[in-house]
C-alpha cells in the first residue's frame, strides 16, 4: 500500500528547526548541499562504500566558531554498503531521528526500489514522491502519457522495428549499469537488427529490455534540459519558475563526434555504435522567442501533474527538449525531480534563475529557500510528501 502524504507529513512536528537536509550522495548532491548550506542549513549526504570521498573529504563543511561555513558544503555523511541500505527500517529510524528532509534526486530513484520509496521509505521528501515512477518507460503510465495528457509534442512512437523508416532511436537501460542508457540508433529494420545483435554480444544491452524497448523518432536538432521549479507555497499564477538550462556531454558519443568524418568511418566493431553514458553537463541559453513556449509546457506539465494526482510536481523538475531546424521544440524525456545537470550552476547559479530573483540562484539554493520559507509561514507539510 502507499504511504499517504498524511503519514509522512505527521513526522514533521518531532522534527527540530530547523531540518537537516540531505541527498543520496551522487548526481546532484553537491547542488542540494551547496544550495542548503547556502541558506543557512546543516548537511547529510547518504553515501555509498567506495564513493564517500568526495563528500566526506573534498566536500567536508569547515565552520567557524559561530556556526559559518568556511569551506565545503557537506556537514556530515553516512557510508553504507550499498545505497539501498540507506532505505532499511534502522536506517529510516535514524534518519527522522536526525530531522532529515531527504531531496529526491535519480540516484535515490534507480538505486532504491520504487516499490520501496513509495509504501516503505517513511521520511519526508522535499518532492514529488508519487510521481517518481513516470520516468520508467515500462510502466503503463510514464512521462509520456503525462505529456500526452499535457498536449506537450514529444517523438512520435514506432510501434515495432519493423516499421523503423527513416532515422529511430532505441531508448532501453544498460545491461549492468542500470542508471545509464543502452540507447542506439537505426534508421531501418536491418540496422536495428545489425547494432541491437552487436550490444547484445558485447553486454551492453539485454534481450529482455530489447523487448520492452521503446522506439521513437529522432528529432534532429540540439538538446536543451529546462531546470524547473514549481513553488506550492506561491500563489499559482507565480508558481512556475525557469532556472536555467543544461546540456549533457555523452560517452561515445561526444569522443566520436569530435573526431573528423574520415576517422569515424574507420572505426570498427562495437565502437562504431555510441553509448550514450550521461558523464557531464554544459550550461545553454536560449534563443528569447522560444521562450514563450517553452514557458507554456511547463504551466501544462505542472496542471496535467496535479490532474493526475495530488499535490502534483513540487519543487525541481526538469523537460528534456530537442529543438528541430524549424524551432519546434519536442520533449522526449521528464526528470521529476532535480536534474542531473544543475551541479553546472553551484555557487555561480543559472542565468535565468539569476535573472529572476537578483542573486546567485542554483536548484540547490532555490529548494533551500522553499524550505526556509515554509518553515517561516509554519507551511512545511506542504512542501513535502
Amino acid at each position: 500500500m502507499v504511504l499517504s502524504r498524511a503519514e509522512i507529513q505527521a513526522l514533521l512536528p518531532a522534527y527540530p528547526r530547523p531540518p537537516v537536509i540531505g541527498a543520496l550522495g551522487s548526481h546532484s548532491a553537491l547542488d542540494i548541499a551547496d544550495g542548503a548550506v547556502e541558506e543557512g542549513f546543516r548537511t547529510l549526504v547518504l553515501a555509498q562504500k567506495g564513493r564517500e570521498q568526495t563528500y566526506a573529504r573534498y566536500y567536508r563543511a569547515h565552520r567557524d566558531a559561530e556556526g559559518r561555513v568556511t569551506r565545503g558544503c557537506v556537514d556530515e555523511v553516512w557510508t553504507y554498503l550499498k545505497f539501498v541500505d540507506s532505505a532499511a527500517p534502522d536506517a529510516q529510524t535514524r534518519l527522522r531521528e536526525k530531522g532529515v528532509l531527504l531531496v529526491p534526486n535519480r540516484a535515490l530513484s534507480s538505486y532504491v526500489p520504487l516499490d520501496t520509496l513509495e509504501s516503505e521509505f517513511r521520511v519526508p521528501l522535499v518532492g514529488s514522491r508519487q510521481l517518481l515512477r513516470i520516468e520508467e518507460r515500462t510502466e503503463r503510465e510514464n512521462y509520456y502519457s503525462l505529456l500526452a495528457a499535457a498536449g506537450i509534442p514529444a517523438p512520435a512512437r514506432v510501434p515495432s522495428p519493423q516499421e523503423i523508416e527513416g532515422l529511430a532511436i532505441v531508448k532501453l537501460p544498460h545491461a549492468t549499469r542500470r542508471l545509464e542508457r543502452g540507447f542506439f540508433t537505426a534508421a531501418s529494420f536491418e540496422e536495428f537488427q545489425r547494432k541491437s545483435a552487436a550490444l547484445l554480444a558485447n553486454g551492453t544491452i539485454t534481450t529482455a529490455d530489447l523487448a520492452t524497448a521503446r522506439i521513437e523518432q529522432y528529432i534532429l536538432g540540439p538538446v536543451f534540459n529546462f531546470n524547473f521549479f514549481f513553488s506550492p507555497l506561491a500563489p499559482r499564477g507565480d508558481g512556475l519558475e525557469l532556472l536555467g538550462v543544461d546540456e549533457r556531454r555523452e560517452s561515445s558519443l561526444d569522443g566520436l563526434v569530435r573526431l573528423p568524418a574520415a576517422q569515424q568511418l574507420e572505426i570498427r566493431g562495437a565502437h562504431a555504435i555510441p553509448h550514450y553514458t550521461v558523464v557531464g553537463h554544459g550550461t545553454l541559453t536560449v534563443r528569447e522567442s522560444l521562450l514563450e513556449e517553452i514557458f507554456a509546457f511547463g504551466e501544462r506539465f505542472v496542471d496535467a501533474t496535479r490532474s493526475r494526482s495530488l499535490p502534483g510536481i513540487i519543487g525541481p523538475f526538469t523537460l528534456q527538449t530537442c529543438i528541430d531546424r524549424d524551432g519546434h521544440p519536442f520533449v522526449f524525456d521528464v526528470a521529476a525531480r532535480i536534474g542531473g545537470g544543475t551541479n553546472i550552476h553551484l555557487a555561480l547559479g543559472h542565468p535565468y534563475g539569476n535573472a529572476l530573483w537578483r542573486t546567485p540562484m542554483s536548484s540547490g539554493r532555490r529548494i533551500a529557500i522553499e524550505i526556509r520559507r515554509a518553515l517561516a509561514e509554519d507551511r512545511l507539510p506542504e512542501v513535502v510528501t
